[in-house]
This record gives structure tokens, sequence and C-alpha cells, in this order.
């Protein structure tokens, strides 16, 4: 009728030459992520062994197991249909999740139950605070580009990232504590919560529960972000 206003027509998602160029940069951003995880590794590991630090070493494991992730996630997208992988990615992405939780979970109870203390790493707290500068930045991108072109498998990855910036955040705090006043207790125990965290994110990308990677409606639309009313990822991070 006259008078009343148009029907808003919500976007099906990008156009095909869009999601060309959006599977592109994700692309991208998985080298980026594995070269920079690859590095940190080596650097972790061998730094941690040196210091016999627990923190340091489950630190390098971590960001083999972001590799392993992001290798899924460049896995899905090396095929044109990239669609037909997403599960299987996720379910990688999941474990990669799961092995994280339980690798820092039953290293942080050890190192609790035998008090066992590291020594001064000057190599581990650069690294650390290094991470944390990357990190979000990776994250975000990652996040932003799946929940436009509507990748589940991105997304995840996302998570994954931003839970090393939390670990770094972690070791960073952790390495501090114990060099400037002795408390060995402080980086294992908020190990344990980063640990509690990585199930949670684990049973999500099983589940396949990332709500926000969902092609974007139109940019006028207030839900910008493509979510379900209450969905957790479009709150501000």
């Amino acid at each position: 009728m006259a008078g009343e206003p148009l029907l808003q027509i919500r976007a099906a998602g990008p156009a095909p030459a869009r999601r060309e160029k959006l599977a592109r940069r994700v692309r991208l951003l998985v080298a980026a992520t594995i070269t920079y995880n690859v590095i940190e590794a080596i650097v972790a590991i061998t730094a941690g062994t040196i210091a016999s630090s627990t923190a340091l070493i489950g630190f390098g494991l971590d960001s083999v197991i972001e590799v392993s992730s992001a290798l899924a996630v460049a896995w899905q997208f090396s095929a044109r249909d990239h669609e037909t992988r997403e599960r299987l990615a996720l379910r990688i992405i999941a474990v990669s999740f799961f092995a994280l939780a339980a690798y820092v979970g039953v290293e942080s109870v050890r190192a609790l139950v035998t008090g066992e203390r590291a020594e001064h790493s000057t190599v581990g707290l650069v690294l650390a605070a290094a991470s944390l500068l990357v990190m979000p930045f990776l994250s975000y991108a990652q996040r932003r580009t799946g929940r436009e072109l509507g990748s589940r498998t991105a997304v995840a990855d996302s998570k994954q990232t931003l839970l090393c910036t939390y670990l770094s955040a972690v070791v960073l705090v952790g390495l501090a504590v114990n060099s400037l006043f002795g408390w060995w207790w402080a980086d294992p125990l908020a190990a344990l919560l980063i640990a509690a965290v990585a199930v949670k994110e684990g049973r999500e990308a099983w589940r396949g529960d990332a709500c926000c990677a969902v092609p974007a409606v139109s940019k006028a639309d207030d839900d910008a972000c493509g979510c379900a009313p209450g969905c957790s990822c479009c709150a501000p991070s």
C-alpha cells in the first residue's frame, strides 16, 4: 500500500567476487599465523628448556597446537568449494583446543603439587610480550574476515589465536612475578583458567557453535555482524 515503508531485503551473503577475495585473505592470515607460531614455538621451547620453565615449554607447545589449527583452515581453503571441508576442519580445531587444555591442565597441577620453580628468562619475557602485541591483531583480522565470509572454521581459528593471546599474558605475568617476587604458584594457577577456557572453546568448535560465522546482512542493518540475538561472539572484544 502507498505510504508503507519498503521491506528491507537481507543479503544472502557476499557476492562471488567478494567471497573469493575473502578466501584469499583467510589464506594469507593463516600463512602469517603459521609462520609466526613456528618461530614462537622454537624460541619458547628452547628458552623454556634452558630455564626449566614449564610455562614457557607449554607456551611453545601451544604454538604448535595453534599451527595445527591454522593448517586445518589452510587445508579447508585449499579446496575450491571450501564449505565441504568445514565440518572436518572444525573437528580438528576442536581437538587442538582439547589437547592444549589437557597439557596445560596436567602441567599446571604438576607444577603446583611439586612446587617446581623456573629460573629467570629474559628471552621468555620478551617473547611473551611480543606475542601479546601481535596476536590480538591477527585474531581480530581472522574473526572479522570469517564473520563476513560465513566461515565457522575461520572464526574458530581466531578464537584459538585469541586464546594464545591470553596465554601470552599469563606467561608474561607468571614469569615477571616469579622473577620479581618469587611467587612461583601464580603462573600455574592462572594457566588452569586458560585450560578451562580452552575446553569451552573446544566444545563450541566441536558442535559448530560459531554463531557469528554467518554472512553479514546489509550494512544498514543494526546487526551488522549477522549474529543471532544473544550470541556472545557479537559482544565487543
